[in-house]
């Protein structure tokens, strides 16, 4: 007979049972035949008037019966015992956690935990792990079989799979993720950091000295005899200016009735008369015109609010003075404050003459910590910044000029008589040999520095759009919340908008677009917030600190150039991220809805790492929709700049649309398509004034929300909420 096993057949001889146990079970079998024949006889001759003799052979004999099954079944299952045995003497047993069956026999997938997908690939490094040849594809599609099989994916430390992605455990054994410096290393750190601080301090010592003065003079009091309140405000709390929005972080003026607040700078301004925080706010009412507005149209008729015009609502500025007496009283309820209190001054750290002390010990006033770094400054001998700072730079020849034959300069201005139209550019690799003080020398001048090839420094994690889906989409988790749907801007109305996160990277691959074969550009800007980085995406967040060129500045825990990593544990920090931009592009100049990011100011250093960019060809029929869309933008525009657009047309010529890059003089032609990436255009402090005139000439160019137009004239006392809200398309054109 033949039986399945385990997958097998194997066939089965009776010949195989051993003689001896061939023979009892003969014997067993006759033995049950024979009280078989006798119960059989008996019964037929049973009958109501039987004898005490005959019932008694009839109880016997089924004692007999019964005695001979039991051991019937004691034979059988004795032989079916033994029959196993010898099957699994030719069958032999598959363990699975046999490391020689897991090497050489599992089809056991570790990217899809699927083992019916045909031919695998294994991994002769950890002799454990596998990946099927259309994982390998999908999620790995440029590298090489023969690379996995030398090195799987998770023994190089950078799997994509769903497990790998949304590792709640820290990341290990990843090249680059920490710094490693020696101890003297460190310590000629703190020593150039007190080096540049030193001067910072001192100046905010004097500046706080200098309004103690003026408050004891006021209270008719010597400066020993001066008390100063300390601010009330939790230890979260971050405590701005309500005049120019800086932020504040010891000593300040405060209205007892109100909590308006406003820093030592605004203080100085009002008493000389001169508040350049103060000038009038533009509140701007940007109403939406519907959607064919967006492409030319007219739009739709709306109604503003009975309490705003169709010109920009203006709030002005009271008469805001500083009393006799040298007090400076609280704001009117126009510019945000109540009108009745006086700003008396408080501190946010104890000092020697503060009220109410709380002892705590990152609680050191500003002119302890001068008299300690004074201290130390001068028993380590150190140099003045200014001589350290003028010290030959190798990008210079002997004579002090630019040296062109420099293979690590790139060309970025044209500015005749300067001496930094040239950005120092290195490789990621060469940092080593290059050396941090001559990075220190550029850096110093506040120029930007290029560093090439740094994704190279990290394990090769996938930065493709899907990888990053599937680290991200998940439904209810214990220790994340549900998240199925971002916040996207579109960059054609410069409005947020729901959209399904598969949704987004599906248009960022293939592209979107709207009922006219329009491209939308979508973008996510510092998305996930930094709080979530981590959490969301904690592969992705060690490898972006994997490829951080200059980690003594730029690492976001170990950095000890990073004068945020140095703050006090229990201190509120500056939102310092790492955060990702993800948006969409095209290669050709649209002119209206292109994937941008406004003009504005960093409020710290920044380092941006291009970790991913993809192709998107348009079809004839979308490159046709895109001119016909140029025409009626065009014709928009003149339309509502100068109100009479045969003129313009006419002294326009043969323009095939588009915004004329006559009118604001922006002229980007001379960008060449050399292939996909981002360009960056980032503008010194000393410009800031060009800046400044550019927008009061050319605001009425501009578009904001509902790609409305601008309609008043932007004041240059707000230059940095003017750069972060209502500029144009000045910094940077990012393309796919």
């Amino acid at each position: 007979m033949a039986r399945l096993r385990n997958g097998k057949c194997v066939a089965e001889k009776e010949e195989g049972v051993e003689p001896v146990k061939k023979r009892e079970r003969d014997r067993a079998r006759n033995a049950v035949n024979q009280n078989k024949d006798e119960e059989e006889e008996l019964l037929e001759n049973r009958d109501d008037d039987v004898s005490d003799e005959v019932r008694g052979k009839r109880k016997k004999a089924e004692e007999v019966v019964n005695v001979n099954v039991k051991q019937r079944r004691k034979v059988v299952e004795k032989g079916k015992k033994t029959q196993n045995q010898n099957q699994e003497k030719n069958v032999e047993k598959i363990n699975k956690h046999d490391p020689k069956w897991i090497e050489e026999v599992s089809l056991m997938c570790h990217q899809c935990q699927r083992n019916d997908k045909g031919r695998v690939v294994r991994c002769k490094r950890c002799k454990k792990k596998r990946y099927c040849i259309p994982c390998l594809r999908n999620w790995y599609p440029n590298t090489d079989e023969d690379y996995i099989a030398e090195a799987c994916p998770l023994c190089r430390g950078n799997c994509n799979c769903k497990a790998c992605l949304r590792l709640d455990v820290p990341v290990r054994n990843l090249k680059n993720l920490g710094l490693d410096i020696s101890e003297d290393e460190i310590f000629e750190h703190y020593k150039y950091v007190l080096q540049l601080l030193l001067p910072f301090l001192q100046q905010l010592n004097e500046e706080q000295m200098i309004e103690k003065q003026l408050e004891a003079k006021r209270q008719g009091l010597l400066l020993p005899e001066l008390m100063i309140e300390k601010a009330d405000f939790r230890i979260d709390e971050r405590v701005y200016c309500d005049i120019c929005g800086t932020s504040i972080f010891d000593f300040h003026r405060s209205c007892h009735r109100c909590s308006f607040d406003i820093c030592l700078t605004c203080c100085w301004e009002i008493r000389d008369g001169h508040l350049k925080g103060g000038e009038e706010e533009v509140v701007i009412q940007y109403m939406d015109r519907g959607f064919n507005y967006l492409h030319g149209g007219k739009g739709e008729k709306v109604k503003l609010p009975t309490e705003t015009s169709p010109m920009d609502n203006i709030k002005s500025k009271s008469e805001w003075k500083v009393n006799e007496d040298s007090t400076i009283p609280c704001p009117p309820e126009d510019m945000g404050g109540c009108g009745l209190g006086i700003l008396e001054l408080k501190c946010m750290f104890s000092d020697s003459s503060t009220k109410k002390k709380k002892h705590m010990l990152s609680e050191i006033p500003v002119s302890e910590l001068v008299r300690k770094a004074e201290e130390i400054a001068k028993t380590c001998n150190l140099m003045d910044v200014a001589a350290a700072h003028s010290q030959f730079c190798p990008c210079f020849n002997s004579v002090g000029e630019v040296d062109l034959s420099n293979n690590k300069l790139r060309k970025a201005a044209s500015r005749e008589g300067s001496d930094d139209n040239y950005l120092y550019c290195l490789r990621a690799q060469d940092i080593q040999h290059e050396g941090l003080k001559h990075f220190q020398w550029h850096w110093s001048r506040a120029e930007p520095v290029i560093v090439s090839d740094t994704l190279e420094s990290a394990s090769g994690l996938s930065w493709e759009p899907f990888v990053m889906w599937r680290a991200v989409r998940q439904l209810n988790h214990l220790k994340h919340g549900r998240l199925l749907e971002i916040k996207a801007i579109d960059c054609l109305d410069w409005c947020e908008t729901n959209i399904n996160i598969h949704e987004f990277f599906t248009g960022y691959t293939e592209g979107r677009f709207d009922r006219h074969l329009y491209p939308v550009m979508l973008k996510l800007k510092d998305w996930p917030p930094s709080t979530l980085f981590e959490e969301r995406l904690p592969r992705h967040c060690a490898e972006f600190i994997c490829c951080l060129p200059f980690k003594e500045y730029t690492h976001p825990s170990q950095g000890v150039l990073n004068i945020a990593v140095q703050l006090p544990v229990i201190s509120l920090k500056p939102d310092m991220g790492p955060k990702t931009y993800i948006a969409y592009g095209v290669a050709q100049e649209l002119g209206r809805g292109d994937s941008v990011t406004k003009l504005h100011c960093d409020l710290s250093d920044v380092v941006n790492i291009l970790t991913h960019t993809a192709e998107e060809r348009l079809t004839k029929r979308h490159l046709e929709s895109i001119e016909k869309m140029k025409k009626k933008h065009f014709k928009q525009d003149q339309r509502e700049l100068f109100g009479n657009f045969q003129v313009v047309e006419e002294k326009s010529g043969n323009n095939s649309g588009g915004s004329d890059a006559t009118i604001s003089g922006n002229n980007l032609d001379w960008l060449e398509a050399s292939g996909d990436g981002a360009i960056w255009d980032i503008f010194r402090r000393q410009d800031v004034l060009k800046l400044q005139e550019y927008l009061k000439k050319h605001f009425k160019e501009f578009r904001h929300l509902h790609c409305c137009p601008l309609q008043q004239e932007l004041n240059p006392g707000h230059l940095s909420k003017i750069l972060e809200t209502l500029s144009s398309f000045l910094l940077a054109v990012l393309i796919k």
